[in-house]
């Protein structure tokens, strides 16, 4: 989930990854799932009928996105960077931008749940059972992954990660920084759990719909999977998933404030170079 952890600014990573994408299909299709939840890819093997109808989409969905969707972008690249050069960096001003960010997530999951109905009606008795087969993988590889380890290493583990996401934007984090994403890894606690079972309450959830895929009622109960998820989760994952927002939005004003002048010169320096990258992609020319 493309909007987890640091969506008000790290989102237009995801963005730009999956919108370079214009000029290469194969690209296109290993990171549209940057903006929906899940990839047809990796669940099940589609035959030369099914990825001819999903190429030919996605050159449509990617189109549509580049030229309706992009430049209401670079507004939101204009905005966070003002956000940086005025010392706005608040939790009120963090939270604005999510709401945008979501918004656009929202825009693309409406476009491309036409084309998702198709496609998923069309599958085989064979290939749902792939696509249970590889959610049952997908959740055992994430809970060994993030769960069955003792807690201070997933606490170290998330740290170092962060880290890692941080200092593309930031450069190299001084050690109050770094104490204070420690910090942020330490107040998310056990979040890995509630996370993972959600997720496979997506999956099933999918895969009951699957099971109805012929009837009337399979579009707009996949309309709600990808466009309404929210309404889904678990009632433990709503509670975490809100902790994970406070808590993101807190880490990235303490972080501004604790940063150096070189390190905002260095964010304004990255996020102008995303702009840049976005305005010169030749869709938006074209």
């Amino acid at each position: 989930m493309p909007l987890r952890l640091l969506k008000a600014l790290l989102v237009a990573v995801g963005f730009a990854l999956a919108v370079a994408a214009c000029s290469r299909i194969d690209l296109a299709y290993r990171n549209l799932d940057r903006l929906v939840p899940w990839s047809l890819g990796d669940y099940l093997d589609m035959n030369s009928e099914q990825k001819a109808l999903l190429d030919g989409r996605l050159r449509e969905h990617l189109a549509w996105h580049c030229k309706t969707q992009l430049p209401g972008y670079l507004d939101w690249l204009d905005r966070v960077r003002g956000m940086v050069a005025d010392g706005q960096v608040t939790d009120q001003a963090l939270q604005q931008r999510t709401r945008e960010a979501r918004e656009a997530i929202d825009r693309v999951a409406e476009e491309i749940t036409p084309s998702a109905t198709e496609l998923l009606r069309g599958m085989s008795d064979t290939q749902v059972a792939q696509m249970r087969e590889a959610f049952r993988d997908d959740i055992s590889e994430r809970q060994k992954k993030y769960v069955d380890t003792p807690l201070p290493k997933q606490i170290a583990r998330r740290s170092e990660r962060m880290e890692k996401r941080l200092t593309p934007w930031f450069g190299e984090l001084s050690a109050a920084q770094k104490q204070r994403v420690q910090a942020w890894s330490t107040a998310l606690g056990d979040q890995n759990r509630e996370w993972i079972a959600n997720r496979a309450h997506w999956q099933q959830q999918l895969l009951l719909a699957m099971n109805q895929r012929n009837d009337a009622s399979f579009e707009p109960r996949l309309a709600t999977l990808l466009q309404r998820k929210e309404s889904l989760w678990t009632p433990e994952y709503r509670s975490a998933f809100q902790n994970t927002e406070q808590q993101a939005r807190s880490l990235l004003v303490d972080l501004v404030q604790l940063s150096t002048p070189q390190q905002r010169r260095f964010l304004q320096e990255k996020l102008g170079k995303v702009r840049t990258d976005f305005g010169e992609l030749k869709c938006l020319k074209g």
